[in-house]
């Protein structure tokens, strides 16, 4: 702590007093007693200041540094922030300021070189200074910091896990149970009960200086990405923190390995927003159809902007469905990839590639519903047609989304039967709904693209079904959201490996991509059609209809954070809330969705080179995921009694990277020696 030295500066004086003094021993006690109530003061306005590798939630009332409680980790010896990451890979870190009895004021955070003379042949990693108006200009910005804002959690979320077991629920919310999952007490007795998460991260730039209110945390999250031509070897910096009387430096060690991570995604993802809900809260009207140019003008830029973060984040986006005219209009620079060049502002990860996926009526709105087969002849054949001439250069997925969460198995084989007996090249149009996979496999055989949600089924059925579309020409499947004991979910409550967990099931499951249904869902539809004030209100999804003695704030398919990955910059419909900048911010789940999203990177890359490790070491981490998990009975496949198979500590899975790359660059050096050999 910053007051040590002023201790040591008593030292002499006390070993003095205590050799000359009769009363030596009461004395001291009267002496130390004394200085302590005169700097009581001051020792109450120094902050608790530690890191982790931003999984771990710490909630804005949790200050267990002052408490005395353990914070050593993976990225934390108590002195020293240690990393490692690959190029072209974003690694992150999270500073937490605890307060004491008294608030710390004007404190201010800066990082802004990484310099490589302790290994990396004297090169830097760097950033510049951006301001509010420029902070989503990704050009020059290796390292960025963002201001983490908290959501209260009034109750737990129903839909992304049931509440038959108690081990359904993140363990910071449980209740006690015993070993079958069945628990006592209420709401007060979950441990993290009405306490404030974090998850919006706001651009440092729009919070130069803040305050910590007395016994609260605040946590400042830090995006450092590495270079794709960034010299191997170690880099070292220093991290700034001060306030109005005091400040530290923590030293930052980065070991940048001698590997590369693919710009175009090996883990492809689809994440829907809505052009609706983002021009309602940034230019106040949803539909700006017949409105004034420069409206429609405003709207693609900030549009573009989600693009842009997403991509920053290893995501791909998809929205409504749009006519061959406005794609060319407004996507073809999303497709082709030229948005995400330095001259739209953009550097990083996936510079130059496209968005690599692009849905037709998305959500089953499709314009030519009702015209027959012929109707869908046509515009198929103009679809494929249009795709097959555009020749973007990354390649692109693209379907006709049939029909959303339908079990009219009838109609949707119906629609594939049409697409499949066009005598055109429409035959060739991929289909998708979303349906459970079994579903599909038993009723929908012809449907390209099942995306299944993950929910419980009998294993050794879902496993058949997995295998067919994974082998199937011209087929595949998506996994469609997230609930536990499956995988980890998308809600705020959940931990904080949650959504990193997603890539490490991807890659097991073979799944072709992961769709999250939205990340803009602004209007709580079920709550009222009442733009939800998302920087107050953790609740987004489902209707809240009152409380319950043990779950808090619930009703019927409550969910906390559902639906909404972005936060808005400017809010119309709140201007309490609104920044006033015409950008989006991320939440912390889209930055622990990318640390999976890179895992799967790794996975991919070691299990070229050792298959076998690398399986282990899956097996070991994700031991039952998806239709792997048992149900309770067969009778009835819809219910399990199982907490998740996984860790929720992110040191774990820190060091399962590490392992990774212990395979891939111990497999490389085994060729390279083999090769010298011979």
């Amino acid at each position: 702590m910053s007051y040590l030295p002023q201790l040591a500066s008593l030292l002499p004086m006390t070993l003095a007093f205590w050799r000359g003094c009769p009363l030596h021993r009461s004395c001291l006690i009267v002496l130390a007693w004394l200085w302590f109530a005169s700097n009581a003061s001051c020792l109450a306005q120094q902050p608790g200041i530690w890191v982790n590798s931003g999984e771990d939630k710490v909630t804005r009332e949790d200050t267990r540094l002052l408490d005395g409680k353990e914070v050593v980790n993976s990225v934390w010896n108590g002195e020293t922030i240690t990393l490692s990451g690959s190029r072209n890979e974003v690694v992150s870190f999270c500073v937490i300021i605890e307060a004491g009895t008294s608030p710390i004021k004007d404190v201010q955070a800066s990082f802004r070189l990484l310099d490589g003379r302790a290994g990396a042949q004297g090169e830097q990693i760097t950033t510049r200074v951006a301001s509010r108006n420029d902070f989503y200009d990704f050009r020059g910005r290796n390292i960025e910091l963002f201001f983490i804002r908290y959501l209260p959690i009034r109750g737990c979320s129903r839909l992304a896990y049931g509440h038959y077991d108690e081990r359904l629920v993140p363990e910071r919310l449980q209740r006690p149970h015993d070993r079958n999952g069945d628990a006592s007490g209420g709401w007060l007795d979950r441990p993290d009960h009405d306490q404030h998460y974090p998850d919006i991260a706001v651009p440092l730039e729009l919070h130069p200086k803040f305050v910590v209110a007395a016994g609260q945390s605040q946590s400042v999250w830090c995006d450092i990405t590495l270079p794709r031509d960034a010299e191997a070897g170690l880099y070292e910096g220093t991290y700034r923190l001060s306030w109005s009387d005091g400040s530290q430096d923590i030293p930052v060690r980065l070991r940048v390995h001698p590997l590369t991570l693919p710009d175009l995604p090996s883990a492809k993802t689809m994440l829907y927003i809505s052009e609706e809900n983002i021009n309602s809260r940034f230019l106040g009207q949803a539909n700006l159809d017949g409105g004034p140019a420069s409206s429609i003008v405003a709207s693609e830029e900030i549009i573009d902007r989600y693009f842009q973060l997403a991509h920053r984040h290893r995501v791909s986006l998809i929205t409504d469905h749009v006519d061959i005219g406005q794609v060319q209009a407004t996507w073809d620079k999303r497709l082709h990839g030229d948005l995400f060049t330095p001259e739209a502002g953009y550097e990083g990860p996936g510079e130059g590639i496209g968005n690599n996926v692009f849905a037709l009526g998305t959500y089953g709105i499709w314009p030519w519903k009702g015209g027959g087969k012929e109707a869908m002849w046509a515009n198929t054949d103009q679809w494929v047609n249009f795709f097959d001439s555009s020749n973007y250069r990354t390649p692109t997925s693209y379907f006709l989304y049939l029909i959303d969460e339908s079990e009219d198995f009838e109609t949707i084989e119906k629609w594939c039967r049409w697409v499949k007996s066009n005598p055109g090249p429409g035959k060739r149009m991929p289909t998708l709904a979303t349906l459970p996979l079994i579903d599909a496999y038993e009723h929908t055989p012809l449907l390209s693209i099942p995306a299944s949600t993950t929910g419980y089924g009998i294993t050794r059925f879902w496993k058949r079904a997995a295998d067919h579309y994974r082998r199937a020409p011209r087929q595949g499947f998506y996994l469609y959201n997230g609930f536990r004991p499956g995988s980890g979910t998308l809600v705020i409550e959940d931990d904080g490996v949650a959504m990193r967990q997603l890539g490490w099931t991807q890659f097991k499951t073979g799944a072709a991509r992961w769709f999250v249904w939205e990340g803009t869902y602004y209007k709580n539809l079920a709550g009222g059609s009442i733009p939800t004030k998302l920087f107050s209100t953790a609740h987004t999804f489902g209707p809240p209809e009152g409380r319950d003695p043990s779950l808090g704030e619930t009703g019927y398919n409550y969910n906390n954070g559902d639906g909404v990955l972005f936060y808005p910059g400017t809010d119309l419909k709140h201007g309490d809330e609104s920044y006033g900048v015409p950008a989006p911010f991320a939440s912390l789940r889209l930055k622990h969705w990318r640390r999976g999203l890179q895992d799967y990177e790794y996975l991919k890359m070691a299990a070229r080179a050792n298959l076998r490790s690398t399986a282990v070491l899956i097996q070991a981490m994700i031991p039952r995921v998806m239709w792997e998990v048992p149900v309770a009975v067969e009778y009835d496949p819809t219910w399990a009694r199982t907490g998740i198979s996984w860790s929720n500590d992110p040191d774990d899975w820190n060091a399962a990277v590490e392992e990774l790359s212990r395979i891939i660059l111990s497999a490389r050096e085994g060729n390279a020696s083999s090769g010298a050999s011979r």
